[in-house]
This record gives structure tokens, sequence and C-alpha cells, in this order.
């Protein structure tokens, strides 16, 4: 058998290994990486942080520089050194912000730079400097963290800085940025840290990249503050007292998750280009947003192990916010960018989860139905409504046929029909055509209402089924004119049975399209 070589070093950490791996570790991108200098920032009181990404001419094998400059309380030359070092925060399991491992600075930026280097004060004039330095490391020249040196800042941050205390932290040797390009890394960074960092960007925060202020983006459409908003709360929020695991620093906590639902305007929305739909976060934005203290850690298909993900799963959104004691129970890791929920919490959530999206779901499906059913018609309602001019108007009081739900119930049930109601002094009907489930068998009703009409199609009658229907699937033009005669047809019945006063002969009118409507069910079917 072989013998190991001989070596002198046993250390925990062979440290120019170590230095290699753990920049592999982590991260997932440049974007991930920057949110956790921000996270902190914030932690550190900041108020206003500014990104900037530039193109470095000094060294062309690494061509981009990246700094990160905020306006926080800034650390002593004893805080400065120990956040250099992996795991030396000062914060260490603290769960009372965005911070928790100690881990964030030197890691987030090691994945990135090559070398990384921190400067920091807390009174004006009195900046203290230090690094890192991956080769430095590696050729064992850096065993310790070098103890902070008075310095001035940078020439890339002399003309930014306005606060009395801040620290900035500065990237010089890109070597692991996602994109070469600084326009792309700005453009992904404004993107990421918008949607990311939305909570604290509503509570005042600045976050500038490159000069240009980040607007927060709220995947749910509902803050008022947000990019682009719209959407509607579905239903009240879920709120749930979760216990965390008991620890030697947690013991009988108990955290609050809470979640929230949204559903987006499908009607406003529907026409948007696809270009557009893809510039808003509509198309391809299913999933549900995790947010841990106020900043999204991730985004995905969490919690609905038994619904498979359809296209009308762009239409609603889900936000569950949870507090930092629950990270063993959401599977947080010190990276803060992804969750593995427990199977405990899995019980807890996913029932009740997956019952709304379900619901959401069935919801948007109607309401792309409805929107497709008003395309349908439309030619039929714009030939009726122009034409309606030469005939005599209908009497001003509102009414239905027999036996069918007033207009305002109607409305309730297809907001396609929720548009204003013409005035009761019009003279023009305005007509519509919707399909529901009537309350007996005729193939069609009606309802009126301050001068709109609107035809009601049955699609579970025969006639629907054998002949309407096949008409509107087809694309043979000549289907399609006989489909609009057809439709203008029915409208001009129901038109004529809304036209009498008399509520005797309605009632007559009534009866007869009843009995008609029975009798072609009974002839179609078989």
């Amino acid at each position: 058998m072989k013998r190991a070589a001989k070596v002198d070093d046993y250390s925990v950490i062979a440290l120019d290994k170590f230095i290699q791996a753990t920049r592999d570790s982590g991260y997932k991108g440049t974007t991930s990486a920057i949110s956790e200098l921000i996270d902190n920032a914030i932690q550190a009181g900041s108020t206003r942080i500014s990104i900037t990404v530039s193109k470095s001419e000094a060294d062309s094998s690494h061509p981009i520089t990246i700094s990160i400059l905020d306006d926080g309380c800034g650390m002593d030359p004893e805080t400065l050194r120990q956040a250099l070092r992996f795991g030396g925060s000062s914060r260490f399991n603290d769960r009372s912000g965005l911070g928790r491992f100690g881990m964030g600075l030197p890691n987030s930026s090691l994945s990135q730079t090559r070398r990384v280097e921190v400067y920091s004060w807390q009174n004006p004039g009195s900046v203290f400097f230090s690094h890192l330095d991956v080769d430095e490391i590696a050729e064992g020249k850096m065993t310790n963290v070098p103890s902070p040196k008075r310095s001035s800042l940078p020439t890339i941050a002399q003309q930014k800085v306005e606060s009395s205390s801040g620290t900035l932290v500065l990237w010089s040797r890109c070597d692991r940025l996602d994109h070469r390009r600084v326009s792309t890394i700005v453009r992904k960074l404004e993107k990421f840290l918008g949607r990311a960092f939305r909570y604290p960007l509503w509570d005042g925060l600045e976050i500038l990249i490159n000069e240009v202020p980040t607007c927060p983006f709220d995947p749910l459409y509902l803050h008022e503050k947000s990019r682009t908003t719209g959407a509607r709360l579905y239903g009240e929020p879920l709120v749930y007292e979760v216990c965390a695991p008991s620890s030697d620093t947690l013991s009988n906590a108990v955290g609050v998750v809470k979640v929230l639902f949204s559903e987006l305007p499908v009607h406003e929305w529907h026409e948007f280009s696809n270009e557009k739909k893809r510039e808003l976060g509509i198309s391809k934005g299913a999933g549900i947003s995790i947010v841990r203290a106020g900043r999204e850690v991730d985004h995905g298909w969490f919690f609905l192990p038994g619904k498979r993900q359809e296209n009308y799963d762009d239409w609603w959104r889900c936000e569950i916010q949870f507090d930092p004691v629950l990270d063993e129970v959401f599977g947080i890791t010190h990276t803060k960018q992804q969750i593995r929920p427990t199977d405990y919490l899995l019980d807890i959530l996913s029932s009740d989860i997956e019952a709304t999206a379900k619901a959401l779901n069935g919801r948007v499906r109607k309401a792309h139905l409805a929107l497709k059913t008003e395309t349908r018609f439309s030619d039929a309602i714009q030939l009726a409504t122009e034409r309606d001019k030469r005939l005599k108007p209908l009497p001003s009081r509102n009414g239905s046929g027999v036996d069918y739900p007033t207009f305002q119930e109607l409305v309730e049930r297809h907001p396609v029909l929720k548009k204003e109601t013409a005035p009761e002094a019009q003279v023009t009907t305005t007509y519509d055509i919707v399909e529901d489930d009537l309350r007996d068998s005729s193939f069609f009703n009606f309802s009126s209402e301050n001068g709109r009409l609107v035809l009601v199609l049955n699609p579970d009658h025969p006639f629907y089924r054998k002949i309407y229907k096949p008409l509107c699937d087809s694309h043979s033009e000549q289907d399609k004119n006989f489909r609009l005669l057809l439709e203008l047809m029915l409208l001009a019945a129901a038109r004529s049975e809304a036209s009498i006063e008399k509520t005797k002969e309605r009632e007559l009118l009534s009866r007869f399209r009843h009995e008609w409507s029975n009798t072609i069910a009974t002839f179609f079917n078989r």
C-alpha cells in the first residue's frame, strides 16, 4: 500500500484550496452577490446605496469594476477587519434583520472578483481600508485579514460621498461576472434589485445604479408605487403561526407566515403584445414570491405539489412573507437566495395555497373564455348596434326574459359586461352576447337595461352543441358568415321579445320560446 506523502500542515482549512473552492459555492450570479452587500448596507442603517458599474481602463483582462457605496453607520477598524473574515460578523445568528451568518461580504465578493477592497468611516476624514486578494491567499502571502489602515477614498467614490459615515466596497478585478457588457449588467441589476428590495424601496430606501434610481417592482402588481400596478387582492391574507425548531439559540419560538394572492386584470391587459407582456413580467411570471424580513429570497413553483403549471397561471400571483426565526423550516441558506421548505412546513401551507391557486386558475380560465366569446361575437354586436337606429326604440323600462336574472346579476357573473350603462334617454340600443347556464331549457334568453340588451346563449342546449358550436370552431369563411347571420337572427328575436310592453303578451312569447327550444331539443337528440 502506497503511503501518503508527509505533510507538516494539519490546519483545519487548507487556505489556498479553500479560497478557490469557496468562490464556486453559494451564489447564483452577480445580482445575488450584490444583493448580499445591499443587505449589509440596510442593516447598517443606510438610506442611500449607490452602485457603479464601469469599464476599467487599467486592466484589460478584467475590464469591469463594480463599487457599492452606502451611507450607513460605517465600521471601526476592528469591525471592518472582522467583516472581511468568513463567519466573522458581529451579528452571527442575529435574526432581527437581513444578515445572520457573517459570510456575506467575503463570500459574495470573492464569488465575482479576485480582489475586494473595503473602505469605511464613522466620521468625515477618518477612512479605514482593508482588503482580500484571491491570488495573495492562494500563494500564501495572505493568511490573515490585513489590519485596517487610514486611507483616502478612491477616485471612483470621492465625488459621491455626501454622508458623515458609510462604507465603500470595491470589486477591482472582476473575473466571474455574469456578463461582460456594462449595459447588460446594469439592466439585470435594475430588474433584480427592484423586485428583491421592493419593500425597502417603498419605505424610502434609494438604490442608484450608475446614478439612476431603481424603481420597485411588485410581482403581485398591487402596490401603487410599483413600476406596474393594476391587479386586485384576492380574498383575505392567510396568516399562520408556525413553531420554529428548538435549538441552542431558539427555544419555543413562534414565527408568523403571511400569504397573499392577487389576480391580474385579464380584461384590461389581455390585448398587450407578447413583447409588452414580457416587459411587464406577465408572461412566464407565474409562481410564488418568498419574502424574508422584507426581502425577496426566492421565487418559484412552491407549495403546489398537485397542480401542474399552465399558461393561465401567469395571471395570478402569490407572496409568502415569513419571520427570520423560521429560516430552518423554510430551508434558508447563508446566501439567502433560495428555499428548501421542510415537510413540516409543506403540510401546513400546501393544501390552502394549492386550493386557492386552483380557484384563481379557474377564474382566469373563465375570464379568457369570456374574452374569446366577446371577440367571437364582435361582428354581430357591431352590425346590430349600427342598424338599431332604423328600428323603433325599445321601451325605457328595464327587463329580462321571464324566469331570468336581472341585468345586474348577469353583469356580476360576466365582468366583460362591466362598462358604462347607456343613458336612459339614448335612442339606439347597444348589444352584447354572452354564454351562460340558463334556468330553463331555452336555447337563448335575454336581459336589458337603459338601452342595453344582452343576448344569453345556453351552451347546454342541443342546438348549440350540434349546430352553433361547430360553426364557432370552423375556420371556413362560409361558416363564419352563416354564424354571423344566425347571431343576428337571435339578437332580432331577443329584441322583438324585449320590445313587448304588455305582460300577458311577454309571457306568451316566453312560453313560445320555451316550447320552440324544447321541440328543437327533442328533434335534435337521438
